[in-house]
């Protein structure tokens, strides 16, 4: 179970397990917002407000943004999403037109 509004352990995993590739562009801009919201609650909300799973699912996760995302703001989490999604559709019409 997660607290209101954020993602529990089997979103996360979902998002993570399904390759970019077969992601539509609406799923990529939606993984893009939730996931950025996600880390900024985890972020303010203090553990002893959260529920056991949702403290345990953030610090199994907690290695990884600190690392990697450590200087993305939330606005650049979704303008990459939006930027990815949006090359997306671009590979999408390109294939669909025979690359013209």
């Amino acid at each position: 179970m997660s607290d209101f509004g954020r993602k529990d352990l089997h979103e996360q995993l979902g998002d993570k397990l399904k390759p970019e590739s077969q992601k539509t562009a609406t799923e990529k801009i939606g993984d893009a917002a939730t996931g950025a919201y996600d880390r900024a609650a985890a972020a303010v909300v203090p553990d002893s407000e959260k529920s056991t799973t949702q403290h345990a699912s953030d610090k199994l996760r907690g290695g990884k943004d600190d690392t990697s995302d450590a200087s993305k703001g939330i606005a650049q989490s979704l303008a990459d999403g939006v930027s990815g999604a949006a090359q997306s559709v671009a590979d999408g019409v390109k294939s669909l037109t025979g690359g013209k």
